[in-house]
């Protein structure tokens, strides 16, 4: 899609990032984007982290007007479950969620910004070229989107090329209405909260797609297993429910296994929608 020209008013944004562990990229990234968005909003929800993230947060909250910080009980650590917590503290027209490791290049943010201010309603930035990820990690993606995308084609709800992008703008009072509505159907727990919005999305939701250039971490470890894609079968329904249980003994911490069984497990839950 083309470029959406006009000015952005970066006050009618919130930037939404997740941490876990994450102290070697979150000031880096936060004084990126406050760089580049000034009057911008930046919320860090964290999960739990143990490495010094949140005292760092907390020493740039003095200086940085803009910037605030949700700690979450570790207790009921999940990455939708963060995200979801950002979004119901968002007060701006829109928002965009993002991660701190740079994979996300802090300067795509102002694209989906763009096409929010006129007049998009959820835009997905959808990655390209995937050289970063491991093999495994590109199976595993790819794997859990075409179940991703089989699932909202059944049920009729709006997809995109990159139903496990976690990098994606939307107006608030949409994701707002769907979570207050869906939010204990929400898998709070798992790893890929735009698939639960899209799948509790109103049919025939416009969504509108930008790629990017997928880059390396700048600091730190991938947090991602074999339970992104447990959890995106249990994302999927009933049918996603009980072939997730059933399928657990087999991938606990077994990502080379998660193939042959997603593309079972994709099987399983069509015929599962269909009966519905």
């Amino acid at each position: 899609m083309g470029e959406v020209q006009g000015e952005i008013d970066h006050g009618l944004f919130t930037i939404v990032i997740p941490t876990l562990n994450e102290v070697g990229n979150v000031r880096n990234m936060v004084e990126e984007l406050f760089h580049l968005y000034p009057g911008v909003s930046i919320t860090v929800v964290d999960d739990g982290s143990k490495d010094g993230t949140v005292e760092s947060i907390q020493a740039m909250m003095h200086n940085r007007l803009g910037l605030n910080l949700i700690q979450r009980n570790p207790a009921e650590r999940g990455l939708t479950g963060s995200v979801v917590d950002g979004i119901k503290s968002v007060k701006t027209m829109g928002f965009v969620v993002m991660d701190c490791d740079f994979q996300h290049p802090p300067a795509k943010a102002r694209d989906l910004m763009k096409e929010i201010q006129h007049g998009a309603k959820l835009v997905v930035a959808v990655r390209e070229g995937m050289e970063p990820l491991s093999l495994s990690r590109k199976i595993g993606s790819g794997g859990a989107h075409r179940l991703a995308s089989t699932y909202l084609w059944f049920k009729r709800r709006s997809s995109t090329k990159d139903t496990m992008s976690g990098f994606f703008a939307m107006r608030t009072d949409l994701a707002k209405d769907i979570i207050a509505v869906n939010e204990e159907r929400f898998e709070k727990r798992g790893f890929k909260v735009l698939f639960d919005l899209l799948r509790f999305a109103p049919r025939g939701t416009v969504v509108v797609e930008s790629s990017y250039k997928f880059g390396d971490r700048a600091s730190g470890q991938s947090k991602l297993s074999s339970d992104v894609a447990l959890s995106v079968l249990r994302q999927c329904g009933l049918g996603g429910k009980v072939a997730s249980g059933t399928l657990h003994f087999f991938l606990i911490n077994k990502a080379g296994r998660a193939v042959g069984f997603i593309i079972l497990a994709a099987i399983f839950v069509i015929v599962i929608s269909l009966a519905a």
